[in-house]
């Protein structure tokens, strides 16, 4: 066997592994194979193997212990986002220049960044400082922002796509209600104010909001502690240089990263290929997997 053939069966093995790692998983074939999820799986898979929590659908709060200011400061960080939110700060995107949440926005989903995978947003220095402050004493937290899934709204089930981090939610002004709920792996949880959870963002997960009252909760990315340095500088530089280049605004003042200033490029392409799909499957399919063999024949051959 060549190293190219043992390269792409490693990355089959990971990518089978990801698939099948929890009980729930998207029910189309095509969806599991072409998913980012799939895409990505070698490098998860090494976060997997050298994660210092157990790779499981939700994570214990005292595994990190560091985050426990943001629960004793809940109030304040509430304040905060309360006043954003009269004002109206907290919104969807005006523009196609927030890739990682763009589908969201069709929910009615609403958002103000504090930081994206690097310095905090000048808008968020400005408009909500003793939040940002906090945030900035906890050097594991890599993004954050307010979010608000209103009522009636709900997020269909996806998973994301990178592995180095965990996923923190914050409960602010919520319905303090069953209905209100995130479900992970197929365990749901309901926000209720001043509470958290932590979870593993790339299993499977979905968010409904059955009451009439919006949720506002404080969401974070914590890097994902690791065993090994080599797994911790991947994380690093993958955060520096990919993620960072995902960064929105939420005003003008704020920068916009490279990938989200070319999203609007890319979209034009995703709707050529529904257009594709609704007319002729076979051919949306064929071109497709035909892209996905030439990426792996530049890859390995």
């Amino acid at each position: 066997m060549n190293i190219a053939a043992f390269i792409l069966l490693i990355w089959i093995s990971c990518a089978c592994y990801a698939q099948t790692r929890g009980k729930v998983r998207h029910r189309k074939l095509a969806r599991r194979i072409t998913g980012h999820g799939s895409i990505l799986a070698p490098v998860n898979c090494l976060f997997y193997f050298f994660s210092k929590v157990k790779s499981t659908p939700y994570i214990d709060l005292q595994e990190l212990p560091e985050l426990n200011v943001l629960s004793s400061n809940w109030q304040l960080i509430r304040d905060e986002a309360a006043q954003l939110n009269q004002s109206q700060a907290i919104k969807a995107s005006d523009a196609l220049n927030d890739i990682g949440f763009n589908s969201f926005f069709k929910t009615g989903w609403k958002r103000f960044y504090l930081k994206w995978y690097g310095s905090p947003l000048e808008s968020a220095k400005s408009l909500c400082p003793k939040t940002v402050e906090l945030l900035e004493t906890i050097p594991t937290v890599k993004a954050g922002m307010f979010a608000m899934l209103p009522a009636g709204a709900n997020l269909k089930a996806h998973s994301d796509p990178y592995a180095g981090s965990l996923r923190y939610h914050l409960g602010l002004i919520t319905p303090n209600s069953n209905d209100c709920f995130i479900s992970v792996d197929g365990e749901d949880y309901s926000w209720r104010d001043g509470e958290a959870v932590i979870f593993d963002e790339t299993y499977i997960h979905s968010a409904n909001n059955k009451t009439d009252e919006n949720r506002i909760i404080l969401f974070l990315d914590i890097k994902r502690p690791v065993n090994f340095f080599l797994i911790d500088w991947l994380n690093t530089v993958f955060s520096n240089v990919v993620m960072a280049a995902t960064v929105s605004k939420n005003t003008d003042s704020d920068k916009v990263g490279g990938i989200n200033k070319a999203f609007h490029f890319f979209y034009q392409i995703r709707k050529l290929g529904k257009w594709i799909k609704r007319r002729n499957k076979l051919a949306y399919y064929l071109v497709q997997y035909a892209i996905y063999a030439y990426i792996i024949y530049l890859l390995f051959f």
